[in-house]
């Protein structure tokens, strides 16, 4: 059942949330960072690095990274902190022990013509920027927004051309093309098999709408979806309405963490 931001609640903070008994997924681009004008402008600031570290050690290591961006990428960007990722929305998958997996190869061929025409489209229009990942393509027009009715409609052509193989995911001024194999379902579903992770409640933040795939699974096994800053209808169950909120609010969980880890020595 999809939600208008009017019906999502503020999540809990202390009503009977403890991270030793959660799993939690994390988007990053518009969830635990704040959207840049291009994909290269984030910075994984010192506090979020900490605050991230604290959430691990509270929940027993039971914290996945759940992105649209490569694995790669992330390792990057939150060095020297090395956690388990799903990779291009499900695409790929690194579990707590560094077991990487990926979904079979779509046709290379394919994907090489459509980085063509993106190329195209970049060269022909200033402010569009494409996002090349390897195994998928995004095209941002963040920097020129009025390009979007351009930009959704040769990529929703692209993705009809290039059918069962990719598909269109689209995002906030972004158009991407990725396999059509996976989603972030099927990356927190993976993850919920394997320890920490099995047996607890699943709780995933997410802002975007290849969030709400696992917002969908997360309801289905009884867990708790929480939407940062969209105005749009979501299918989460509560809605964090900025970046720093849902910092502050992850930020409450490892307080009560650390405070119930003092507790018990």
């Amino acid at each position: 059942m999809l939600n208008g931001r009017s019906g999502m609640r503020m999540p809990p903070v202390s009503e009977g949330l403890h991270a030793a008994e959660l799993a939690f997924f994390l988007d990053v681009d518009g969830t635990l960072l704040e959207m840049a004008p291009t994909p290269d402008a984030v910075v994984v600031d010192a506090e979020l690095l900490a605050m991230l570290r604290a959430l691990v050690f509270g929940s027993g290591g039971a914290v996945a990274l759940v992105s649209g961006r490569s694995i790669g990428v992330l390792d990057d960007l939150f060095k020297p902190l090395l956690l388990p990722c799903a990779g291009l929305h499900g695409f790929e998958r690194r579990s707590i022990s560094g077991v990487y997996a990926r979904r079979p190869l779509p046709p290379e061929d394919l994907l090489n013509e459509t980085r063509e025409v993106f190329t195209r489209l970049v060269a022909q229009h200033p402010g569009l920027l494409l996002e090349d990942k390897r195994f998928s393509l995004a095209l941002h027009y963040r920097l020129a927004p009025h390009l979007e009715p351009l930009v959704e409609e040769a990529v929703a052509l692209l993705a009809a051309a290039l059918a069962p193989h990719f598909e269109l995911q689209r995002g906030r001024y972004v158009a991407e093309i990725r396999p059509a194999q996976a989603n972030k379902a099927t990356a927190v579903a993976e993850f919920m098999q394997e320890e920490p992770f099995r047996g607890r409640r699943p709780l995933c933040l997410g802002d975007d709408l290849t969030d709400e795939y696992a917002f969908e699974w997360v309801n289905a096994a009884g867990g708790l979806s929480i939407a940062v800053g969209t105005e749009r209808d979501s299918h989460a169950q509560c809605h964090l309405a900025s970046v720093p909120a849902a910092r502050a609010w992850l930020h409450s969980l490892v307080k009560e963490a650390v405070t119930a880890h003092a507790s018990t020595r």
